[in-house]
């Protein structure tokens, strides 16, 4: 074999080796979406396992600018709740999205909105159609963005799922943390706990009627109370504090709201609201029936 013939045979093997197709390896992240004041991206962990239930772990990151705030998925008096469109993942058979206890702020017209003033993850739970194959998450993510004035942002995401371990599991457990536990109302939650419901109860009929409810926290502990009605279109109005009528029971709140923000047609009667107590060290949510 000639030289010339050896060197050009390596040249051909060298250009075969390159053009040999090598499956991407999976990513921890997709790349960030910005926007103004604000960036997006999915985030993607280990798979969990709990009985017979997998499910992957994943989130959706939102950076804020100092000063800027999104919103939880109620937004209170004004301002748009997160939308997530998972139209066009492959090999999903369902999400869930998990929503971190969020803060009251000022919405500069004399009420308050709900919603997160820093960067939040929104824990994703991903559950494969065949968890023997992989599974790729596609989000379309829209929400507002707020400063002194509010700007739309969209995102359209995409990221390839592991199911391995992966650098952001820190950061995903962080923000699984501070979702709200669900717990049942009435004097058992309190044992043991940071934060309870003690009791909802409504006086009044019709629509001028309110509802009060017991929230269980240590004296010193400052505590936020929200409620949600049974499906998105009813926009109940903020639980204020109020001063118990027989003074009350130590390390026990009183919250109260009107009945006000029912959709046409809905009646409170028989309704399951949503109730989430917020405090810096604890979050609880409660679903109970208004009799």
């Amino acid at each position: 074999m000639t030289r010339r013939f050896a060197l050009h045979h390596a040249a051909i093997a060298v250009v075969a080796l390159i053009c040999v197709p090598v499956a991407a390896p999976a990513q921890d992240a997709s790349a960030w979406n910005a926007e103004q004041h604000a960036a997006a991206r999915i985030i993607a962990g280990a798979t969990l396992k709990a009985g017979d239930m997998n499910w992957l772990r994943a989130g959706i990151e939102i950076k804020l600018e100092p000063g800027w705030k999104t919103y939880w998925r109620y937004p209170g008096d004004s301002g748009v709740p997160p939308t997530l469109d998972f139209t066009g993942s492959g090999n999903v058979k369902s999400v869930m999205v998990l929503w971190p206890a969020p803060e009251l702020f000022d919405d500069g017209g004399g009420g308050h909105s709900i919603g997160y003033h820093s960067d939040v993850v929104l824990p994703l739970r991903i559950v494969a159609a065949d968890p023997s194959r992989p599974s790729s998450l596609r989000v379309k993510l829209t929400y507002a963005v707020c400063g002194r004035l509010c700007v739309p942002g969209e995102a359209n995401l995409a990221l390839e799922l592991s199911g391995k371990v992966a650098a952001e599991e820190p950061v995903l457990a962080a923000a699984e943390a501070r979702v709200p536990r669900r717990v049942v109302s009435g004097p058992r939650e309190t044992q043991g706990k940071m934060l309870a419901i003690r009791a909802v109860h409504r006086e009044g009929d019709g629509a001028k009627g309110k509802v009060v409810v017991d929230v269980a926290a240590p004296t010193d502990m400052p505590v936020d109370l929200l409620v949600e009605g049974p499906t998105p279109d009813w926009a109940l109005p903020l639980p204020t504090p109020a001063n118990p009528i027989d003074g009350g029971s130590p390390g026990v709140r009183r919250f109260t709201f009107n009945l006000d923000g029912l959709p046409p047609g809905a009646h409170a009667d028989g309704a399951i609201l949503t109730f989430t107590a917020v405090s810096p060290a604890d979050a609880i949510e409660v679903r109970d029936r208004l009799d």
